[in-house]
């Protein structure tokens, strides 16, 4: 175990706890729905100037940028510091701007996915200066991104691929309810479109419906999600990748989860109501697990049998608006599956930062404790997060650590616990050490 005092930290990083806390009502005040993050941005690189970075910088895409240190190894944190929109203000039981502070909780939007990363990640980086551990092995990179909640990863799509910044490791600080997290499905957003002949509605034969093609179309897809792979499937179902007969990487897709499909979205053209359709199209939501790629999923829905008894056409989302800055970075709208081993380097100095800190089980206030602690602690999640692009995209290891609760995210009353900020701080602080100490 590297050489640490891991009480130090801790002490450091409660002493934080209410600079924290004002830092993240602040930021949870200032609305940063996707693409109009700037005032969110403005006050991070506030935040971090104030506390001690060595490099604050605003790339052109909007992503804020803090160095804290010149060593060789770039360890990279990355939280993105965009929202959603807040649904039906009837469901809130506060302002969710104004948000509320209690002596455990902070409330508001954006709490738990995912303004407190940033919040834990920039004390975290001020902790290792202030407790002189620092040193020529390494510089710490924390990241505020943009877009993810419309785009999971096209911000680090931009950061590694124009900006030239590729570091050793990130720490993605999405919210782990107190856990660490290795993986998760990716997922895809797919289009099927089929054409057909309108006609008078009087006289419906006259015409070929389009409607009535997709609704064949339809049951394949639910075939897919919900069948066994049984030899006399002729749709074999997506549980199938669980099965080594099925795919090579069926342990991690084991520990990931099975892929789904679903039917989120249908279009139609029509001439009018009383005519027949003349096209059909929807939208998929497509959740893959370890062993499946865009090629392998477009490729399972072309060969669908009414795919293609119809000849409909099948795609892939492209995803085009512009960032608050103006600029415009095209993607695919593929985000792909990714899962460290449990036995890499990263993961390994992870859990050997947290145990040094907080022993060998989850824990949290007192009303998370409890679910907590009957969770492994090292796990995945169930959502997807800039990982897609990092890991996924790139091949650069990716661990998960960080503050408030998956179930928190997009919901009324969301809300994080000021003991995960102060936790996944000290943790932050302290992983950087273990983990070139550990090279």
């Amino acid at each position: 175990m590297a050489n640490l005092d891991f009480n130090k930290i801790k002490q450091a990083a409660q002493g934080y706890e209410k600079e924290m806390t004002k830092f993240l009502r602040d930021l949870v005040a200032i609305p940063g729905e996707s693409c109009e993050e700037k005032g969110v941005v403005d006050r991070i690189a506030q935040e971090m100037k104030s506390v001690g970075f060595d490099k604050v910088e605003i790339d052109p895409q909007g992503n804020v940028l803090g160095y804290m240190g010149t060593g060789k190894t770039l360890v990279g944190f990355d939280a993105h510091i965009d929202t959603v929109g807040i649904g039906n203000i009837a469901n809130w039981n506060f302002d969710p701007y104004e948000g509320f502070e209690s002596e455990t909780e902070i409330g508001g939007r954006g709490t738990s996915d995912q303004l407190g990363g940033i919040v834990s990640s920039v004390y975290g980086a001020k902790i290792m200066k202030d407790l002189g551990l620092l040193n020529d092995q390494y510089t710490a990179l924390v990241v505020g991104s943009v877009q993810e909640e419309d785009c999971d990863g096209l911000c680090w799509e931009y950061i590694i691929k124009e900006g030239k910044i590729r570091p050793e490791f990130v720490v993605s600080t999405e919210p782990t309810d107190g856990g660490i997290y290795r993986g998760q499905r990716g997922r895809m957003e797919i289009r099927v479109d089929v054409q057909g002949v309108s006609c008078h509605g009087s006289a419906p034969e006259r015409g070929d419906n389009a409607i009535y093609k997709m609704a064949e179309i339809l049951m394949n897809i639910r075939d897919l999600n919900e069948n066994d792979a049984d030899d006399d499937k002729e749709v074999k179902g997506l549980v199938k990748m669980l099965d080594e007969k099925y795919n090579g990487e069926w342990k991690e897709a084991r520990f990931l989860g099975r892929g789904t499909v679903t039917t989120s979205q249908i279009f139609f053209t029509s001439p009018s109501r009383c005519a027949v359709a003349d096209s059909c199209s929807i939208s998929l939501d497509r959740r893959m697990t370890a062993g499946e790629t865009w090629e392998s999923c477009l490729e399972e829905i072309r060969q669908l049998p009414a795919v293609k008894k119809y000849g409909a056409k099948v795609s892939m989302y492209n995803y085009d608006r512009p960032s608050y800055t103006g600029l415009v970075y095209p993607i695919e709208c593929y985000f792909p599956t990714w899962v460290i081993p449990e036995d890499h380097s990263v993961t390994k100095a992870m859990e050997e930062a947290y145990m040094g800190l907080y022993g060998t089980i989850r824990s949290g206030s007192p009303e998370t404790d409890e679910m907590r602690k009957v969770r492994p602690l090292t796990d995945k999640w169930t959502f997807s997060t800039n990982g897609v692009s990092i890991m996924g995209r790139n091949g650069i290891p990716v661990i998960g650590f960080g503050p408030g609760a998956e179930a928190q995210a997009h919901a009324p009353n969301e809300k994080t616990w000021k003991e995960d900020l102060v936790k996944c701080a000290a943790v932050y602080a302290a992983l950087p050490t273990i983990y070139t100490d550990n090279k």
